[in-house]
């Protein structure tokens, strides 16, 4: 820990991740990292840092303990051979997502599936989300997922399941493509809606009213090809 890499690499992830880190000591320590005087033990740097990714605790089953982000940069630094095969790991993870991920995710072509999975008559659900009224607008969502949910089904994941018992996975496992595309679009305007600093309530008007506008385009498309077809 007297290594100046080593300080620059726990204050910034302290700063990332850590509201209550304290940068002024976190400077001292790094302006001081490397002289042979030095020394800085992990209590110390927690107490003078109020820092979080590393704890350090005395006893029978004490011991120092890091984040796992933290844990593996310190041993690539101990073991070369550790950070060879760290590299190669995620080298190959990389290569296995791309595989997995290598889809033409084009928006015409993505619009031509769905023109081709035209519903059956069996599928009596309603493809145009209601509008949200005053009572649903006001309740304060446990997190985004459920936000996104009502917007375009209507219902959060729970209510979905407590509805479905029979049924296995969540709501978006049997959404249309019609419905994906739509909460696509939706995941985006709303990560831009956030950063505007508009309240949940307010996001989830506007994406409500999104969510219908775009349906209602998707399903009249489709069934202008339907009727082109016949």
């Amino acid at each position: 820990m007297r290594n100046r890499n080593t300080i620059e690499l726990l204050g910034l992830w302290e700063q990332i991740y850590n509201p209550d880190f304290k940068p002024l000591e976190f400077e001292g320590f790094r302006k001081q990292a490397g002289l042979n005087s030095f020394v800085l033990t992990p209590k110390r740097w927690i107490e003078s840092t109020n820092a979080i990714g590393i704890t350090s605790k005395q006893g029978r089953y004490g011991g120092t303990f890091a984040h796992k982000d933290i844990a593996l940069e310190f041993a690539s630094w101990i073991s070369i051979e550790f950070k060879l095969y760290l590299i190669k790991e995620f080298q190959r993870l990389k290569e296995d997502e791309n595989n997995r991920l290598k889809l033409e995710w084009n928006f015409q072509r993505t619009l031509a599936k769905v023109n081709y999975h035209i519903h059956t008559d069996s599928i009596k659900e309603n493809l145009i989300p209601s509008a949200i009224s005053k009572t649903q607008a006001a309740i304060i969502y446990a997190n985004e997922a459920d936000l996104l949910n009502m917007a375009l089904f209507g219902k959060t994941a729970k209510q979905w399941r407590d509805q479905n018992p029979e049924k296995s996975g969540n709501v978006r496992d049997y959404a249309t493509l019609e419905q994906l595309v739509v909460l696509s679009n939706m995941e985006s305007t709303n990560a831009l809606l956030t950063h505007q600093g508009l309240s949940q309530p307010d996001r989830l008007i506007h994406l409500n009213q999104l969510a219908i506008t775009q349906m209602t385009s998707l399903v009249r498309h489709r069934n202008n090809l339907t009727e082109l077809r016949s």
